[in-house]
């Protein structure tokens, strides 16, 4: 817990807060003894994580209409844009679930993951107050929050990425399959991309397709190329 609150930069007052705000669902069925979870906190983790977002949005693009503020705002609070958040501050490994929750991949679940980042900030936010959610949420989100300011412009994400990359270099991204599971009329895709043999980002959808492009858009806003053409 002390390690997490040193990612996040908050030391909680209550830390049966943090508690509640990583305890998967699954523990309590799994267990058959009564506890809390993480749900009621993901609940009013959301709504913060919303206005939050809506402030800076309305601040940033003084002249842009409410339509297009909403658009914006989408990008932000998506699963997967949630799930990179999570990922950036490695929530997977401090959430406690099931056994079978975890042995099925609960761990990098886009679902599970996003929850556990909207009910750290609910803890927060009931632990401190608006401000501290505030600062937490401008830490984790600097990064997708600068790359929304630098191109409003609704695109597609894996043309971004592609042109991005060969500003850099000739070679481009690639993107493969990591699992396909579930009914053919309900099939859930994992993608993870790749350039020059590291992984840039990873994302889940009912299509290829589109979690190909919320795989751009976790590459996006982690920009783990910056790190590669540093070291080649």
């Amino acid at each position: 817990m002390r390690s997490l609150e040193e990612v996040i930069r908050y030391k909680f007052k209550n830390p049966l807060l943090l508690e509640e705000a990583l305890t998967h669902p699954s523990l309590a069925y799994e267990t058959h003894k009564p506890r809390f979870d993480n749900q009621r906190l993901e609940f009013l983790g959301d709504a913060v994580i919303q206005l939050v977002l809506t402030e800076k949005l309305y601040a940033l693009f003084p002249n842009f209409p409410e339509g297009r503020l909403t658009k914006l705002r989408a990008r932000l609070v998506s699963r997967e844009a949630l799930r990179a958040f999570a990922n950036e501050m490695d929530l997977g490994s401090y959430v406690m679930m099931g056994r079978g929750e975890e042995i099925s991949g609960g761990r990098q679940r886009a679902s599970t993951l996003a929850d556990a980042f909207e009910s750290v900030i609910g803890a927060i936010y009931l632990d401190g107050d608006l401000d501290a959610a505030r600062k937490t949420i401008d830490n984790i989100c600097s990064s997708a929050i600068d790359l929304v300011a630098k191109s409003p412009e609704e695109q597609n994400p894996k043309g971004q990425l592609q042109e991005v990359l060969q500003s850099i270099s000739a070679e481009g991204p690639t993107y493969a399959v990591i699992s396909a599971d579930g009914p053919d009329h309900q099939k859930s895709f994992i993608v993870e991309v790749r350039w020059k043999g590291y992984l840039l980002g990873s994302g889940e959808g009912n299509s290829k397709k589109e979690a190909e492009a919320r795989a751009a858009c976790d590459a996006l806003i982690k920009r783990e190329w910056l790190c590669v053409s540093d070291e080649s």
